[in-house]
């Protein structure tokens, strides 16, 4: 195989799929429109599932450094009523490696590795179905053309209109996303409290997670039900105004709990967006799409495990398989349509019962993925 291929996106799945290739001897072109690596903060925690991002990981040769990144204590998981009560407290045997936890940045960065990374290099639109391939438009100006362009970029994916219309739906859930630095020792009660994984109490129509990452660093979510536009006549970078709507919204709950938003420093508003469960195109040579381009769904643990899947199943078809990569490319679309669609399912179904009126239906949802 020597084709032109460029996979849009830096991130888990644009990685994945050309670190795969790279094992196999292959060049990919990874086209990033952050400047450098570090030019946003890279996010919270993910854990990695047996089966899938650890399988990913696995073809591209990497599983034995992700284990020794990877956090299995924080596959820990306790969850309390309002009050304070702990309803569950689940915690991982030793040598329980299902799900271990590891930072986005940890992993953007094993990924790395070797790999030429073109930054900073904003990609507007692709053209299939020219002469030469598929005509990349850059947001500098620039053109250039490939024989495969893979869309890894996201929600909001500049590549999936060259293969659907679809556009991304509100779900009626939004997230306000908070920090906590140096917990251990500027927080202690808060500390014991979150343990070495995450603590979740959910009430009616909201809920509050808190997720522990390396370094003493703890990711805080307010999650609830709201229009898209709750936050009209609201400054989000007034940090104590946003707090001060926070603490009102969870008014009653365990003083405890609400000091993990009272610490916080700094919130960013974070709307949970959907594309349909059953997410498909017609097949358009020259270009496909991986992980949220391709089937956005609720962060519920599947999203960036499926990502990578696909990355390095695609990659490695393409570097292995003795036929035409069109028809690679094509097989690959209608194995991924049907996975996702399944997880898309769990996952959506998932959303409604955390985020519910009932609170009950959270920690029966919980009890059926992590029976206590």
């Amino acid at each position: 195989m020597r084709h032109r291929i460029a996979v849009v996106g830096g991130g888990p799945a644009g990685l994945t799929f050309a670190r795969v290739l790279h094992r196999h001897g292959h060049p990919a072109t990874v086209l990033e429109r952050d400047p450098t690596p570090d030019a946003r903060p890279p996010g919270g925690t993910l854990d990695l599932h047996e089966g899938l991002g650890q399988l990913a990981l696995e073809k591209a040769g990497l599983l034995a450094g992700f284990q020794e990144l990877s956090r299995p204590e924080g596959q820990a998981m306790r969850i309390l009523d309002v009050d304070g009560t702990v309803l569950r407290d689940w915690r991982p045997r030793p040598d329980d490696r299902a799900n271990p936890e590891i930072d986005r940045g940890q992993l953007r960065d094993l990924l790395l590795g070797p790999l030429d990374i073109q930054w900073g290099r904003g990609v507007t639109q692709v053209a299939p179905g020219s002469r030469d391939g598929v005509l990349v438009h850059f947001a500098d100006g620039r053109q250039e053309t490939f024989d495969l362009v893979v869309g890894a970029d996201g929600a909001w994916s500049r590549i999936r209109p060259a293969v659907s219309p679809v556009t991304p739906r509100y779900t009626g859930v939004t997230s306000v996303e908070t920090s906590l630095d140096d917990i251990d020792t500027r927080h202690p009660d808060l500390a014991r409290l979150i343990g070495d994984g995450s603590v979740a109490v959910y009430g009616v129509n909201r809920s509050l997670v808190a997720q522990r990452n390396s370094g003493g660093h703890v990711k805080v979510y307010a999650k609830f039900r709201a229009p898209l536009d709750w936050h009209t006549n609201l400054d989000l970078a007034d940090v104590e105004a946003v707090r001060s709507r926070l603490l009102a919204l969870f008014d009653g709950w365990a003083a405890p709990v609400l000091d993990l938003l009272h610490h916080g420093t700094a919130f960013v508003h974070r709307p949970f967006y959907t594309l349909p469960v059953s997410h498909t195109w017609t097949h358009v040579p020259g270009v496909t799409l991986l992980g949220d381009a391709a089937h956005l769904m609720p962060p519920l643990g599947a999203g960036a495990n499926l990502a990578m899947l696909e990355g390095a199943e695609l990659a490695e078809s393409l570097a292995t398989g003795p036929g035409d990569p069109d028809d690679t490319v094509r097989a690959f679309e209608e194995q991924m349509w049907a996975r996702a669609g399944r997880w898309a399912k769990i996952t959506t179904a998932g959303l409604e019962r955390l985020v519910s009126p009932d609170p009950a239906e959270a920690l029966a949802f919980f009890d059926q993925i992590q029976p206590s």
